[in-house]
């Protein structure tokens, strides 16, 4: 069993290893490609990223995991734990792409000018470039996901 954990006053949920395998060969495939897509300048004044491993634990909504420059050539990531009823709030990509990997709960992906996208976990939400979006946490248990957010090459 794999363990990660959200504030829920000291309790931790696990997920069979075959459910979460995926997520994880997902999230490694995510942060070799950001890291082989994104060549700076600024790159070459900074340390070298160096392979690292945390646990998710996150005691509030929102918790960086990745911060981007000098961590990762340009990734961020962070683990979310919504309260039922929730959202993130509205926000857009800008000039990134996002994933988000959901791990526990369900919820809707609020697209600008789109139809709701409901979603159970185990799932994946891909949110394009330029795109005004919000998570609501629709379920009655806390509703938990990776994003990882990327510089997209946009043409």
């Amino acid at each position: 069993m794999i363990q990660f954990v959200c504030d829920r006053g000291g309790e931790s949920a696990s997920a069979p290893e075959d459910i979460l395998r995926p997520i994880s060969l997902l999230l490694q495939s995510l942060v070799v490609a950001g890291l082989f897509l994104t060549v700076s300048p600024i790159f070459s004044q900074t340390a070298k990223p160096q392979p690292l491993t945390m646990p998710l634990v996150c005691p509030q909504e929102d918790c960086p995991l990745l911060k981007g420059v000098p961590q990762t050539t340009g990734m961020r990531s962070g683990f979310v734990c919504l309260k039922p009823g929730a959202t993130v709030g509205w926000h857009t990509t800008g000039k990134n792409e996002e994933a988000l990997v959901i791990l526990h709960g369900q919820g809707t992906a609020l697209i600008d000018g789109q139809a709701k996208q409901p979603f159970t976990a185990p799932a994946l939400v891909y949110i394009p470039p330029a795109t005004r979006h919000n998570v609501a946490n629709t379920g009655a248990e806390l509703l938990e996901y990776v994003y990882v957010v990327a510089p997209a090459k946009l043409k």
